[in-house]
Order: structure tokens, then C-alpha cells, then sequence
């Protein structure tokens, strides 16, 4: 049976009603306090960015025991998305005033994200890894088509009778730069239509060769995050340019611009 919604509002009792508003005022809080890094988060990565156009920047480790971040490793120079970055989907940001990424506008989403899986072409970590990962095979694709139902995720398709749009979406092509990737969960629960997908760290064809929105880096660089990677620490990654860092870092339970000064100087 189907409730007229108005009927049953009158229908709550004084009491009720105080105990509902209560809910949603102590729900409001929570939702605010959950804003940044959640308090589970023991593994960050930082990635900083000049400005929103810059291609080029840099990102550094951390770790916390309780409320305080240290740095674990160097910073180490990364290229993003070839026209700079954009607010993404993810737990900060996607609220945010300004330009957001859609579907090929060639930007690194900004805002924090969570970590998905290694995709990798190898059947084993690196030694010394321990972190979910799969076997990209030849069934395996990434949805970057916005009218296709599976958008942004991982689908497997029977290779022997591929659909049409397999060849453009399929993740095993003999490439080194995907031979290692992270996935970066921006626009991920759900996916919107068009809001940008495929986004990972991955291995960088050269110096300045950007991506269409992806963190890149040299192997060994890479590698070394999949070696430091654990997934009970509940790692995310945190891109903004250095402007709005400054502005967030409180607010998000980020690592203090002190902390964080070195990642910003030299790129």
C-alpha cells in the first residue's frame, strides 16, 4: 500500500516529531564532521598542483598514528591531466564552486578519493606488496562510454564474441603505461553519466607526456606505492592546486601546508 506522504506527516505525534528533528539535526553533524579524510585513513598521498591549469606537480606520503601526519616519503614529480584539473567526484569536492570534470575535458579530478585495486598485466604483486589487485586479461575492459550502462566500472565480456565498442574500452593492449595502475575512485558510488571516468595512477610515457586526467609517474615511482599501499589503512588521495589546499587543509583533515610546503617546491 502507498502512503500519501502529506496524509502521514499530519499523523506524527509532537513527541515523534522532536525525536525525528533530533535525528536529522545529529545526522546533519555527522555529515559535516565526515567531511575530508575520514577518521579511518591512515595512508594519504598529496598531490599538489600549481594551479587549476597546471599539467605538471608533485605528490608525497603520509601516514598518521592518531591525529597527527608525517611524511614517509620524498615528493616525487607527476603529471596530470593535460589541461590542468577540475572538482571530482569523491569524499571532498565534488560540492565545491567552480569548473567540475566531465568526460574528455582532458583534467585530473581535485577534490579526495579512495583507492580501488592495482590493475595489473601480472598475476603477483612486486615483492614486498600486499594489496587487493587483479589480472587484466583480454576479457577485461574500463566503461569510458557515457550511454553504455556500465559507465565508469570494470566489465568482463566473453573475448571470443566482443560487443562493438570493446576494442576502444578494452584495458589489456600491450601498453607499458597501463602494465600498473591504481584506480582512483572518482565518480564511482554511483557513476554520473558523463562526470569523467578511467581515472588512475599509471606509468607515464615521458616526462611531459600528459594524460586525459590521469596521475602519472615513472615505474619505479609507481611500483613503490603499490609496495607501500595497505589496505586496513584505508588509503585516499588528495589532489588540489597549492591555492586551494591552503584554503581546505583544516577543514579536510589534511596534513598542515608546513607539512606539506615541501611537495609544492621545484616542480
Amino acid at each position: 500500500m502507498r502512503l500519501n506522504p502529506g496524509a502521514h506527516a499530519r499523523t506524527v505525534c509532537p513527541m515523534r516529531r522532536a525525536l525525528l528533528l533530533l535525528a536529522c539535526c545529529f545526522g546533519s553533524v555527522l555529515s559535516l564532521r565526515a567531511t575530508g579524510v575520514p577518521a579511518d585513513c591512515r595512508q594519504l598521498i598529496v598531490g599538489l598542483a600549481d594551479t587549476w591549469n597546471s599539467n605538471v606537480g608533485r605528490f608525497q606520503c603520509f601516514e598518521r598514528d592518531g591525529k597527527s601526519w608525517r611524511a614517509v616519503s620524498p615528493p616525487q614529480r607527476v603529471l596530470f591531466g593535460s589541461n590542468g584539473l577540475a572538482w571530482g567526484i569523491g569524499v571532498a569536492g565534488q560540492n565545491e564552486p567552480g569548473l567540475h570534470k566531465t568526460e574528455s575535458d582532458k583534467r585530473a579530478p581535485a577534490g579526495i578519493f579512495a583507492l580501488g585495486k592495482v590493475y595489473t598485466y601480472e598475476t603477483a604483486l612486486p615483492p614486498g606488496a600486499d594489496y587487493p589487485f587483479f589480472t587484466v586479461t583480454a576479457a577485461d575492459c574500463w566503461v569510458e562510454d557515457p550511454s553504455l550502462p556500465h559507465y565508469n566500472e570494470h566489465v568482463r565480456i566473453d573475448p571470443a564474441n566482443p560487443p562493438p565498442w570493446f576494442a576502444k574500452q578494452q584495458m589489456k593492449q600491450d601498453d607499458f603505461a597501463h602494465h600498473w595502475k591504481i584506480e582512483i575512485r572518482h565518480n564511482a558510488d554511483p557513476p554520473r553519466p558523463g562526470a569523467g571516468s578511467a581515472i588512475f595512477f599509471h606509468i607515464q610515457r615521458g616526462p611531459n607526456k600528459h594524460s586525459s586526467g590521469c596521475t602519472t609517474m615513472p615505474q619505479a615511482a609507481l611500483l613503490g606505492l603499490i609496495k607501500w599501499l595497505r589496505a586496513d589503512a584505508h588509503p585516499h588521495y588528495v589532489l588540489l592546486p597549492v591555492g586551494a589546499y591552503r584554503a581546505k587543509w583544516k577543514a579536510w583533515n589534511l596534513p598542515s601546508p608546513q607539512l606539506a610546503a615541501a611537495i609544492a617546491d621545484g616542480w
